[in-house]
């Protein structure tokens, strides 16, 4: 189908080409906000088949448009003010973007910046968006090894960061916008005295990043509710007493198929074997090797793009840490390191795009991709998951069952 195609309800239409249940529908209708009427096909070969003289449907939408106010077309309602974002947060648009989307998702309006209470101690990027201390600090270079009263702090935030992420997985379900798990991400944060890392970082608009199906990261939550068969990650960081604490997860919505599922299961399972080698003198260049390796047994890729990082004052900072093989990371770890690894687990090719608001990375053949991370602390004898999941975590991994 040209351009990707959306997901209509096939009960309620019938294909414009023979009449058949419809299970696609014309993006450009869906952009340009037509009638699903007569814009919905069953197959591709239909819409092509069609297409000579479907298109005009949307040239005479367009001369019709320039009969009404500019920017009134494909805007969200207009009581609420919600549009669409654009350059990396920094300006916004009634108007879907021209894009040559990947897959089918497309990005949705988004609400307002949701506000901090006075009281909540704020990162240096909260007011303007722009991180000061972080770019040129020396932790940029070589990687700290924390004192006994920042790990302290570490372990708190983390904890905290932890909660936070299972109060959103207690909320996804078919039928709730990613805009509504921000909501919930955004209240348990600050309920529990803390700042919602990512709000404002180099413009992000968000408390969390939601990433739903082909979204590989960075997805920012907007107001398209999720779907039965959906995977959704959701990356929750939290900043609390000073220190940040950074983990995510990936969610199935209602009824999965199993090829989902297998991708999700293995992913979680490429952080758990990353894990189970972490101790002092690793090289931080293992944990490609064997993230890499797990994928591959299961026919799948490893996003190359993206890794993992240094965490504790700074949000993000020395070591990188590649989840492919091959990698060049350099150093071992040591006692008192903090990082995180968070392995992006794709269903087809390695290979990402960029949407045109600057952040939401998509794979390029628009399969599916899931992620996991753990904030980790490097101790005498091995690894702390600071992260880790609670008695109190809801259960919604099938694999972890007894």
């Amino acid at each position: 189908m040209v351009g990707g195609s959306d997901t209509v309800e096939a009960t309620t239409l019938s294909c414009a080409k023979c009449g058949k249940p419809a299970h696609l529908q014309c993006p450009k209708c869906v952009e340009l906000k037509l009638p699903r009427e007569g814009a919905a096909f069953c197959t591709q070969d239909c819409f092509k088949a069609s297409w000579s003289s479907h298109k005009s449907v949307h040239s005479k939408s367009i001369s019709s448009s320039a009969l009404v106010n500019p920017g009134e077309q494909n805007a969200a309602s207009p009581n609420d003010g919600w549009l669409y974002c654009l350059r990396k947060g920094q300006s916004r648009s009634p108007k879907l973007p021209h894009f040559e989307w990947t897959g089918p998702l497309r990005p949705y309006p988004i609400s307002h910046r949701r506000p901090i209470p006075a009281h909540i101690d704020q990162p240096d990027w909260a007011l303007d968006g722009i991180p000061k201390i972080e770019p040129n600090s020396d932790l940029q270079h070589h990687v700290e090894i924390k004192a006994p009263d920042q790990i302290e702090k570490m372990r708190e935030t983390c904890r905290i960061a932890r909660e936070v992420l299972d109060a959103a997985a207690r909320v996804i379900r078919p039928g709730i916008t990613t805009d509504e798990i921000d909501a919930v991400v955004h209240e348990a944060t600050i309920s529990a005295g803390g700042y919602p890392s990512p709000l404002n970082y180099h413009f992000f608009p968000k408390s969390c990043c939601t990433s739903v199906n082909e979204v590989i990261c960075h997805g920012i939550p907007d107001a398209r509710k999720l779907e039965d068969g959906d995977i959704v990650n959701v990356d929750v960081t939290v900043y609390y007493k000073g220190v940040h604490g950074d983990l995510n997860e990936t969610f199935f919505v209602g009824k999965v198929d199993e090829a989902s599922q297998r991708l999700v299961q293995c992913t979680y399972e490429c952080l758990e074997k990353a894990i189970a080698v972490v101790k002092p003198g690793v090289r931080f260049r293992e944990i490609g090797e064997i993230i890499n390796r797990h994928a591959s047994m299961s026919g799948l890729s490893v996003v190359k793009s993206y890794c993992g990082h240094g965490i504790g004052e700074l949000f993000h900072c020395a070591p990188n840490i590649p989840h492919y093989a091959r990698n060049k990371a350099v150093g071992v770890m040591k006692a008192g390191q903090t990082f995180t690894i968070e392995p992006m687990i794709n269903a087809g090719v390695w290979r990402d795009r960029m949407w045109p608001d600057g952040w939401t990375a998509v794979t390029a053949d628009g399969k599916c991709s899931a992620q996991f991370e753990h904030t980790l602390l490097v101790t005498d004898t091995g690894v702390e998951v600071l992260t880790a999941r609670l008695p109190t975590s809801p259960n919604v991994f099938p694999w972890l069952n007894p």
